[in-house]
């Protein structure tokens, strides 16, 4: 199922994507979800709501087109969103002037804070201190339950489900030190949506073809099979440290073909459009604009 945040006549809400329309959940469950943070009320009672909503798939009205609403992030609060670096061997080797890089020994984590958190089809915001704005067209994974020293071959279970994002990098902030944080968490610099594909959806997150362009070139094209660190080998390392919980988002790293990797690098102008698409998960779109005076 598709499951998304929208905004619709002044009112927030989830709903259930059926091809170009939605139903409301919020009104079809009774309004038993909570309204501060719906989504992850939802994920986190999903096996008690699992069949009603396949059910409302089959047989409800819509209560709107997704035409006329606003689309937001499936998640708008997480209470983490992580990033992997450098999970993509033709990404690693990618040349890109000013650096060397060898293949990390260990997976390489940092945070994108929740103010980068953004509507999948809203204007990514060009920052006014750098000119060095760049995109990473990824995979995204939503964690559906509570969870702690997760073995990699039962990941799989606590995934609630998968989105498309774009990991927008502001490169020299995120080279000016080790640490990667402000470089990657700008306002509206993790868009992701345009909705959530539940896991039971995906025969197989780990064969599924990604693209991104911009303004219609193709600069990003692989397959999620090339990560070094699958999405289950990424859990398990992240629930020896922490306790991750239903809404948590996880990027899951880019492949090559970023801009910075071009000569002379094609970072993003005020103007660009950036489409990141993933095979069965759907598309994203941002036109890109500088930050207000």
């Amino acid at each position: 199922m598709h499951l998304c945040t929208y905004e619709y006549q002044g009112q927030t809400d989830v709903g259930l994507v059926r091809g170009s329309e939605i139903i409301s959940l919020g009104r079809a469950l009774g309004g038993v979800l909570s309204p501060h943070q719906p989504m992850i009320d939802l994920i986190s009672r999903w096996a008690a709501f699992k069949d009603e909503v396949a059910a409302l798939r089959e047989h409800a009205a819509a209560d709107a087109s997704l035409d006329d609403v606003h689309v937001l992030a499936p998640v708008p609060r997480p209470g983490k969103t992580l990033a992997i670096g450098l999970n993509y061997l033709e990404h690693v080797n990618e040349h890109i002037v000013g650096e060397s890089r060898t293949v990390p020994e260990h997976q390489i984590w940092f945070p994108k804070l929740a103010n980068a958190i953004h509507a999948p089809f809203d204007d990514i915001v060009l920052p006014r201190i750098s000119q060095m704005t760049d995109y990473e067209g990824e995979m995204v994974a939503i964690i559906g339950q509570r969870c702690r020293h997760v073995p990699a071959d039962r990941a799989h279970e606590v995934v609630f489900g998968y989105a498309v994002g774009n990991d927008v990098s502001v490169r020299d902030i995120q080279k000016r030190t080790s640490q990667w944080t402000l470089g990657k968490s700008f306002d509206t610099h993790a868009p992701f949506g345009p909705w959530i594909t539940t896991a039971d959806e995906v025969d197989d997150p780990h064969a599924l073809e990604l693209r991104c362009w911009v303004n219609g070139e193709l600069r990003q094209h692989s397959n999620t099979r090339l990560m070094m660190h699958n999405v289950w080998a990424q859990i398990a390392q992240l629930t020896q440290v922490m306790t991750l919980e239903p809404g948590d988002v996880i990027f899951t790293g880019t492949c090559a073909g970023v801009g910075a990797a071009f000569n002379p690098p094609k970072f993003l102008r005020a103007g660009d459009t950036v489409k990141v698409e993933i095979e069965s998960l759907g598309s994203i779109v941002a036109h890109c604009v500088d930050e207000a005076e």
